[in-house]
């Protein structure tokens, strides 16, 4: 296998384990009946960091971008090469690349919330709320002003992809395995509990959209609508934080040492 199809496989594989743990904490929390049923927002933020270090732990030899914020705020922080070149698995980065990172984290998503869904079964069907069969799957707002969502979206994201990248200075890899799996697990716990409650940090478009896409198409029972009418924001705002975040690395960061 060529190594975009190497990257393609790793960032699939990485995103897929992200979003099952990340989903499967939240429906721990979340539908009836569980042992872990009102677990809280601080169990949730835990699980989904943990989440992050086992997708980046498996996606070593991409990067672990596992994101499309990630990885178009590398773009726009001038990467020429993606991948992990101590694999071997480097490559240039381009159209193709580009979309063969988003590509594979948006399927990952998708499938890693199937295997989630089929973990949780018959807890779904035991759950008469729709809203928290939906959450378990994507994010939505504890207040819905999309204006103000968004920009809750843009600054964590902002924070996920300037730290991403302000430690990849000082390493091999290009996307959230130069933090190492440790230290991003801790960042994402971190912005969780700090930044999460208006909008549930999605802070990646593949985490959020994936599963919203299998909330559409699973055969739930009583599931309710998928919330399209949101599902925009947390696209679109990781999306904009993550590419001022590689923006506004290329003159601060070098001033920070």
């Amino acid at each position: 296998m060529d190594n975009l199809g190497i990257v393609f496989l790793s960032e699939l594989v990485g995103t897929a384990m992200l979003v099952l743990l990340g989903c499967g904490v939240v429906a721990n929390v979340a539908l009836a009946k569980n042992k872990g049923f009102n677990g809280g927002f601080l169990m949730v933020n835990f699980g989904w960091g943990l989440a992050v270090f086992a997708g980046v732990i498996v996606a070593y030899a991409s990067g672990a971008h596992l994101n499309p914020a990630v990885t178009l705020g590398l773009v726009a922080n001038g990467a020429t090469e993606f991948g992990n070149p101590a694999f071997g698995t480097g490559v240039p980065v381009d159209v193709v690349s580009v979309l063969t990172y988003i590509g594979a984290q948006l399927l990952g998503a998708f499938l890693g919330a199937v295997v989630a869904w089929l973990a949780y079964k018959q807890h779904f069907d035991a759950e008469p709320e729709p809203a928290n069969k939906l959450g378990v799957f994507s994010t939505g707002p504890a207040i819905r002003s999309y204006g103000w969502n968004l920009v809750t979206e843009i600054i964590g994201t902002f924070v996920l992809v300037f730290v991403v990248i302000g430690f990849g200075r000082q390493g091999d890899a290009s996307g959230l395995a130069s933090l190492g799996a440790l230290p991003v697990a801790l960042l994402v716990i971190g912005i969780g509990a700090s930044l999460g409650g208006p909008t549930g940090y999605a802070i990646n478009p593949a985490r959020d959209l994936g599963p919203r896409i299998a909330h559409a198409i699973l055969p739930i029972r009583g599931k309710g609508g998928s919330d399209w009418s949101y599902s925009w924001v947390p696209v679109v705002g990781p999306i904009i934080g993550g590419l001022l975040a590689g923006w506004v690395a290329i003159p601060l960061l070098p001033l920070l040492g």
